[in-house]
């Protein structure tokens, strides 16, 4: 059995042996269940912002009532459990059986509003609904389309998706240009602060002490916070005890193909990312995995739990990339531990006052923590980037190309404001902008004409496999 990834250790995790006997790989490990479930919370208080902050701001933009509000917070924690449940342990054919949690939010977020307030909450629950089949029906073909997917192309793509998430957190800390107290200097310096104690607790504490080295930071932050008067629990314990989600909020959903269809387009991205995700999860824990069985494995858990959402007036589900980061930092990779943090979140989404207990945690607190995970993730994209065979010059181009124009929107938001509203959505996807033009151009320069049997020769003999199996 392969030993724990040491947190400053940023070699890739071997694999257990297959053939050893009696062996259980770490990913399938369980664990006490006082510890299963101490690092599931770690993960549940590191992951809590993006449903809390995605509901807030739906509801801000949609201007929803106070309860409805609440309604559809629970929703998304429930949903959000239960996407994780799906994924982590993987029944029948949905799930990869890797540690996953599902969130809302990012891009699918962005487009539900728009298809809201264009054509109303009816028409957009329909087009959640409608993309959520759509994905089932779409899937076989994608699935034959995986073998264009490298490690050049997943590992260009889980760079942009680390930067991309650097951002969210860092947002988190500074709140967004423009707005009152925008970097202001007492939050940078309680960010600041909380990624310093999750450094010293990394270096003082051993063991399992160590390994929650982030919830500790979350913590102790949020004490700091408290005690230099920039975190209160105002409201956030008040209220009804138990909370169940309504169904159908909106009322009777509204089905029109055309208002779903950039929703319809943008789940094609998203499988793509899924596939990213996968990859590197796998490579976290230091599982080997058959992408082409295990990709549509993780998509289908995406649009089973997006089904189901959309049946609660959420936006679409999907499986989360930010969770890999805390892998990897606490060297915990047992598929039980998000299971812990799905059940977790379960329960969250009954108890409405715990759930809205989490807000009390400064975004300052949050986002520096978030800041660290996150770019662990970028750090696992340059890994893989590093067994692409840089030194060749198509490939260097390659990933010169898809990173420009994927982080373009990313470092200059904005830049794609003069293109029609459904062009802009999706360029203004960085994650989908890179996965797509690096798989266009390695298609180009490796599988069309003299060069694809160039390169076929020029290849290790076991090289065929690695599109297919990591």
């Amino acid at each position: 059995m392969s030993s724990p990834v040491h947190p400053a250790d940023p070699t890739p995790v071997p694999a257990a042996p297959a053939d050893a006997p009696g062996a259980v790989h770490p990913v399938d490990e369980s664990r006490p269940l006082g510890r299963i479930l101490l690092f599931g919370v770690q993960h549940v208080l590191v992951m809590a912002a993006t449903p809390i902050s995605a509901i807030f701001l739906m509801s801000a933009t949609l201007r929803l009532g106070p309860h409805l509000t609440v309604d559809l917070l629970s929703a998304a924690l429930l949903l959000s459990g239960i996407g994780s449940l799906v994924q982590s342990l993987g029944p029948w054919k949905f799930g990869p059986r890797l540690p996953f949690v599902m969130l809302p939010g990012g891009a699918p977020l962005i487009l539900f509003l728009s298809i809201a307030q264009a054509h109303g909450l009816r028409t957009a629950t329909g087009a959640v609904l409608l993309t959520a089949v759509f994905t089932f029906l779409a899937l076989p073909l994608f699935a034959r389309l995986l073998r264009f997917f490298p490690p050049l192309v997943i590992g260009t793509m889980i760079v942009i998706v680390g930067v991309n998430l650097v951002k969210v957190g860092a947002l988190l800390v500074t709140g967004q240009p423009g707005t009152p107290g925008f970097a202001d200097p007492a939050r940078l310096g309680l960010a600041f602060a909380t990624i310093g104690l999750i450094v010293v607790f990394t270096r003082l504490l051993r063991g399992i002490l160590r390994q929650l080295a982030v919830l500790l930071g979350l913590v102790a932050g949020t004490a700091l916070a408290f005690a230099v008067g920039q975190a209160h629990l105002g409201t956030a314990l008040s209220g009804r005890l138990i909370g169940v989600p309504r169904p159908l909020p909106f009322g009777t959903p509204v089905f029109d193909l055309l208002a779903a269809l950039p929703l319809m387009l943008y789940s094609l991205a998203s499988m793509a990312e899924a596939t990213g995700q996968t990859v590197i999860n796998a490579e976290a824990v230091g599982k080997d995995i058959d992408v082409r069985t295990t990709v549509p494995r993780t998509v289908r858990g995406d649009a089973l739990t997006s089904l189901l959402g959309g049946c609660f007036g959420l936006p679409l589900m999907v499986t989360s990339g930010e969770n890999i980061g805390i892998v990897r930092v606490t060297g915990v990779r047992s598929r039980y531990v998000t299971a812990a943090a799905g059940v977790v979140l379960v329960v969250l989404g009954f108890v409405t006052p715990v759930a809205r207990a989490l807000t009390v945690m400064p975004p300052a607190v949050v986002g520096g923590a978030a800041m660290v995970v996150f770019a662990v993730i970028t750090v696992l994209g340059v890994q893989m980037l590093g067994r692409a065979r840089l030194e060749d010059h198509t490939a260097t181009v390659t990933c010169a190309v898809a990173l420009a124009l994927g982080l373009l929107p990313i470092l200059v938001p904005g830049a794609y404001t003069g293109f029609p509203s459904g062009v802009r959505i999706l360029l203004e996807s960085g994650v989908a902008v890179g996965a797509c033009v690096a798989a266009v151009l390695n298609v180009v320069f490796h599988h069309l004409g003299r060069r694809a049997t160039d390169t076929a020769a020029a290849l290790p003999a076991d090289a065929p496999d690695s599109a297919a199996r990591v």
